[in-house]
């Protein structure tokens, strides 16, 4: 089994405890973490993995960080970058290859308080890349994700850490949603857990 964590930075995350552990980040120290391990702008570049190659992809933190639309003078064209890096998650999984995602979402500070989040993830906007008319067509994007898994949940549990992702998951499960809110407040992040449907 192998698992691409994007965004990883020096620590990446493994949530699927997949025995080949891969990662991608903007910022080129990321190589020293070894062969697996590969510089890349998710924004302007494709992710420089073969298709179908990974089990699993996981993105903590980051789908926020991706422009919706960014336009390319010298090309005079508009590009959208965020469907264009969930095309590319998508063509990099396996067939069955689960996507897991999280992310601060709207209406929480979290969505807007930092100055380079600037792609604010609702609670369905994971339905624009599912099934086979998911929306997201019109704009290009060209895979098709079957969703698992959506659930809204605290920050304060991802801070906790790397150590062992099983029992956080489990503990993050335990936590159920009255509209959106919970006796503490709101919860400020959301989880995909996304399936990419492909033919073969």
């Amino acid at each position: 089994m192998k698992h691409l964590d994007i965004g990883c930075g020096r620590k990446p995350r493994n949530p699927y405890d997949a025995a080949e552990l891969y990662g991608v980040d903007v910022y080129p120290e990321v190589v020293e973490l070894g062969a697996n391990f590969k510089c890349c702008n998710m924004a302007m570049e494709p992710l420089p993995f073969p298709d179908n190659y990974f089990d699993s992809v996981s993105a903590f933190d980051v789908l926020e960080h991706i422009p919706r639309q960014s336009i390319d003078y010298s090309a005079r064209i508009t590009r959208q970058p965020f469907i264009e890096l969930m095309d590319e998650i998508h063509r990099v999984l396996k067939p069955n290859g689960m996507l897991y995602a999280f992310t601060p979402a709207y209406p929480a500070p979290e969505a807007f308080q930092d100055p380079t989040h600037v792609n604010f993830i609702t609670g369905i906007t994971h339905t624009y890349f599912c099934g086979k008319d998911g929306y997201a067509r019109n704009y290009g994007f060209k895979g098709e994700f079957e969703a698992v898994e959506i659930r809204r949940m605290y920050s304060s549990y991802a801070q906790k850490a790397t150590r062992n992702w099983k029992i956080m998951v489990k503990n993050w499960h335990k936590h159920h949603i009255r509209g959106g809110l919970s006796i503490k407040g709101t919860l400020g992040n959301l989880v995909w857990q996304l399936r990419a449907v492909k033919n073969g």
